[in-house]
């Protein structure tokens, strides 16, 4: 039996990833549906994939660098649900909601990992 980390950042941002493809698989094919589903999945898959470069980070300072991005990504990607939610683009309220408060879970999460990062920088010197 293996044990499973209680937390697994990776896994959480790949998970997120996929439900954001499939929202947006669910958007109109409309001008607006289609300009709004390329921004948050490019945002939305960005999240994970920058997670995974700082994974393989060369140095400390380039993991706060490529996590730092993910974050951006969280935010950005935050704001483009919230468009959907407005603009009431998406049939599945629930699952907006739903990413919506990942989202912003994984916003802090991801600042927290940066801060532990940072301080552990500082401690290092």
């Amino acid at each position: 039996m293996t044990k499973e980390k209680p937390f697994d950042i990776k896994k959480r941002t790949f998970e997120f990833g996929v439900r954001i493809v499939r929202l947006v698989n669910t958007l109109p094919r409309t001008i607006a549906g289609g300009k709004v589903a390329e921004q948050l999945v490019k945002s939305g898959t960005s999240i994970g994939a920058n997670v995974e470069e700082a994974d393989g980070a060369e140095s400390k300072r380039d993991f706060v660098h490529k996590m730092s991005i993910a974050r951006k990504e969280a935010r950005e990607t935050r704001y483009w649900l919230r468009i959907v939610r407005a603009t009431g683009l998406s049939k599945d309220t629930q699952e907006v909601g739903y990413l919506l408060q990942e989202s912003d879970e994984l916003v802090r999460i991801l600042s927290a990992i940066i801060k532990s990062a940072k301080r552990s920088m500082t401690n290092d010197k």
